[in-house]
């Protein structure tokens, strides 16, 4: 009960303010829209990019953790997909959207301040391990597929699904601060401190404003029917692929209890907004995307306190 009160509920409560914010017209959509934009575009890849640049890849990239959450993604993934199509009888692309959403945890705006509150920000680099190919492999998965999927029956080359694929990660800001990060890191370039203390400000800035924002973007969302399948989507989401994670973790490849417990937490963070902005770019799912994150953010709040409460 404690690590719920002092751990989680401070930033549920920061969504929640937002929400009451946008809510309530107090702040108006225009702005929850800027301050995502601001988050997303330019403090969260900062966040990114410091973190990468200083972070030892020798030692924190450990193939047993990346399996661990990622085979757990991709398992979701896939029976997201099955699911719609057998069980609900979605088309094809409205599949691969419902899966997409599955697939993609909010490692970001959920996973990182949850795991710094609960551990402290020396835990955080696992966290950063996994988010460093989050963005990257999830987009060029979810785009592959949806191309595929798009393209049954029509005959479009494969070299249009690749520049689809290539164009939708070099322009993503996350992809952006990441890549500079590593570039940075691998090349050991001298960063000047005035420069590193600017992007320290705009980092320390990222995950209040992202979290504030979040909670003003889940205003306009509302759930309305679809309840079979967004109640499929969130037992994946928040139970399977954390339990997934968990069993690999510790029983297949003995994780540290560092390693572990940024593999699971960051499992079990609830879809985010980017897997409702991916069914909207395809026209797909968008009422089930848009009331899972919202109801799946919401029982975040007592799924994140289980997975922590059993980890080591």
């Amino acid at each position: 009960m404690q690590a719920l009160f002092e751990v989680i509920l401070p930033v549920f409560l920061l969504i929640g303010f937002g929400y009451l914010a946008n809510w309530r017209r107090w702040i108006g959509d225009g702005a929850i829209d800027g301050l995502m934009t601001f988050a997303q575009s330019f403090a969260v890849p900062c966040l990114l990019f410091q973190s990468i640049a200083r972070l030892d890849l020798g030692a924190e990239f450990d193939l047993g953790l990346l399996v661990s959450f990622y085979a757990g993604a991709f398992v979701c993934f896939g029976l997201g997909y099955v699911g719609a199509r057998r069980l609900f009888r979605r088309t094809p692309v409205d599949a691969v959207a419902i899966g997409f959403v599955c697939l993609f945890s909010n490692t970001l705006l959920l996973g990182l301040p949850i795991m710094e509150r609960a551990y402290g920000s020396e835990a955080l680099a696992g966290n950063f391990a996994i988010i460093s190919i989050h963005a990257p492999l999830l987009y060029a998965a979810g785009v592959t597929a949806m191309e595929f999927a798009r393209s049954q029956g029509s005959g479009l080359p494969a070299r249009r699904v690749a520049r689809q694929i290539g164009r939708s990660l070099v322009r993503n800001p996350l992809v952006i601060g990441i890549s500079l990060g590593l570039v940075v890191n691998l090349a050991r370039i001298p960063m000047p401190e005035p420069v590193m203390a600017g992007v320290g400000m705009m980092a320390r800035a990222a995950l209040p404003a992202a979290l504030f924002g979040l909670g003003g973007v889940l205003v306009r969302y509302r759930p309305e029917g679809d309840t079979k399948t967004i109640l499929m989507v969130c037992v994946l989401s928040l139970a399977v692929h954390p339990a997934i994670t968990w069993g690999l973790g510790r029983h297949v490849f003995a994780l540290s209890v560092d390693q572990l417990r940024s593999a699971v937490v960051t499992a079990s963070a609830a879809p985010g907004i980017n897997a409702f902005l991916f069914s909207s770019m395809y026209g797909a799912a968008r009422r089930v995307a848009a009331s899972s994150v919202l109801i799946s953010t919401a029982l975040a709040l007592l799924t994140v306190w289980f997975w922590i409460s059993v980890l080591p």
